[in-house]
């Protein structure tokens, strides 16, 4: 094309980051939560099992599969900090506690905060086959825990 140049990018420039999030019910009946960040620098994938009477995080592991530095597994450990934690308040103070500054990841910090309220949804959809009845269900239960679901006033 007259009149550009074109500049290499380096990966940074042109940079991708893909998070997916699975959800589902295990056989033995315990949530079953598992996330996956992959870029060019990351593959790291976590699973959390979730008692689905109480919302008690019952096992958690992470494997980094593709990393930065040498150093990132290392974070592996701090996983087990949140078996024990039950899901809803005080998750946001938890997850900066253990994942953040410079002996956490801002990466798990970011899957997790994602990952955690699905158990939530999970528990409040159970029982329903119809969708709408599902997320009537969903809204009547996490009602004041986001602006998806405010609070009515009549």
């Amino acid at each position: 094309m007259e009149g550009y140049t074109l500049v290499p990018l380096n990966s940074m420039e042109d940079f991708k980051r893909d998070i997916s999030y699975h959800v589902r019910r295990g056989d033995d009946g315990q949530i079953v939560l598992t996330a996956r960040l992959m870029d060019h620098f990351h593959d790291v994938r976590m699973e959390l099992l979730v008692d689905y009477a109480s919302l008690k995080i019952t096992a958690a592991r992470v494997d980094f599969v593709r990393h930065p530095s040498e150093d990132c597994p290392t974070v592996a450990r701090q996983m087990e900090r949140l078996v024990g934690f039950t899901i809803g308040k005080g998750l946001n103070r938890l997850l900066q506690e253990t994942f953040g500054g410079g002996e956490g990841c801002g990466n798990l910090r970011v899957m997790l905060q994602g990952l955690l309220p699905l158990a939530m949804n999970v528990k409040a959809a159970a029982g329903y086959s119809d969708e709408q009845e599902m997320l009537d269900s969903i809204r009547e239960r996490l009602t004041g825990s986001c602006a998806g679901y405010k609070k009515r006033t009549e």
